[in-house]
């Protein structure tokens, strides 16, 4: 089973400059999505290859090095991250996220590349009911995400959002149920139930 983690590097003194030196391995892997940029401006992307700390991304945008934007991955969510260089066909980002939610990028990460060769499938353990309606969810920094809900069953619910979707991993409460960002496509994403 592929696996995007690795260890990180010996403080060895004696450095191949030829050798990659990421942190974590980056694999093949085309997710589409959007980038955000410092202007609120929406570009189309495509990784070509990524990793839990970062990507090589398809697009005809082309921002600076440095420059702070907003990925938004299908199957993943939202992703702050820094260009860290633009190449001839996009550019490279390091994402700016907080170990926990680095993890758990890891095993969705882990979990796309192995879906399709041992046939995975989502888990959902109870069946879900067709539901319509407004829903505004609160992540744990605060932030409000406006969505309508699409069904709902006794271990969680799906939402499509009106504009930012959350992260894989990323807590939420909707009215006075906690529940965790387990899946997300497109604007669409799925939360399961935590116990509090």
């Amino acid at each position: 089973m592929t696996d995007v983690r690795s260890s990180a590097l010996s403080n060895s003194p004696l450095i191949n400059p030829n050798k990659d030196r990421r942190l974590h391995k980056r694999v093949p892997l085309q997710l589409d999505g959007q980038v955000l940029d410092t202007a609120q401006t929406d570009h189309a992307i495509t990784t070509i290859n990524i990793s839990c700390s970062g990507a090589m991304i398809q697009s005809g945008f082309r921002p600076e090095s440095g420059a702070q934007v907003v990925c938004y991955f299908n199957d993943l969510g939202r992703v702050a991250a820094t260009v860290i260089r633009s190449t001839q066909t996009g550019f490279a980002v390091q994402f700016r996220i907080v170990d926990h939610k680095r993890d758990k990028l890891a095993d969705r990460l882990t979990w796309l590349l192995n879906k399709d060769q041992l046939d995975l499938v989502e888990d959902r353990t109870t069946g879900r009911k067709p539901q319509s309606g407004p829903a505004l969810l609160i992540l744990d920094d605060g932030r409000e995400i406006k969505c309508r809900v699409l069904d709902i069953s006794l271990t969680g619910a799906s939402f499509e959002a009106e504009d930012a979707t959350p992260m894989v991993g990323d807590t939420v409460l909707a009215g006075n149920v906690r529940g965790e960002v387990v899946r997300v496509a497109g604007k669409g994403f799925a939360i399961r139930y935590v116990r509090q």
